[in-house]
């Protein structure tokens, strides 16, 4: 699993939800992934202090901000690049599996008192944010 951070002022997406200051998270699960991988990379999010504290130094997280989380499925994370010119997805997750997964990512991460809105898993969707910073995190399950 593997998960994309971005610290924002603001973030939507079309058709999902909207944020103001938090994180927006573009959430890629490969087949194999776990309900327990799903909740450690959720407390690594909400824990994740990327946010300015008073003296200037990334002191604070979602938790200590009180800032929100957009949390976008994209299975394109997962992509092997390894061969050719045109990514392979056959290590993503199938979307029957991926859906609890990521719902539980979710739950997990609304467990540790961040809100969290969504777009809609498995559709084409359209994102805007305005990146803070910018800061952009790479974390992996």
């Amino acid at each position: 699993m593997r998960a994309i951070v971005q610290r924002v002022s603001r973030a939507g997406v079309t058709p999902g939800g909207r944020i103001g200051a938090g994180l927006v998270v573009l959430l890629g699960i490969a087949a194999g992934d776990d309900l327990a991988g799903a909740e450690r990379l959720a407390a690594k999010v909400a824990r994740l202090r990327i946010f300015e504290g008073d003296d200037g130094r990334f002191d604070r997280s979602l938790q200590g901000t009180g800032g929100e989380a957009l949390v976008v499925s994209q299975f394109t994370l997962v992509a092997d690049t390894e061969r050719g010119n045109r990514p392979s997805f056959s290590s993503a997750a199938r979307p029957e599996t991926a859906e609890p997964l990521y719902e539980r990512f979710c739950s997990a991460l609304r467990g540790h008192g961040v809100g969290v809105e969504t777009g809609v898993f498995g559709a084409k969707m359209a994102l805007e944010l305005v990146n803070e910073g910018p800061v952009t995190i790479v974390l992996d399950a």
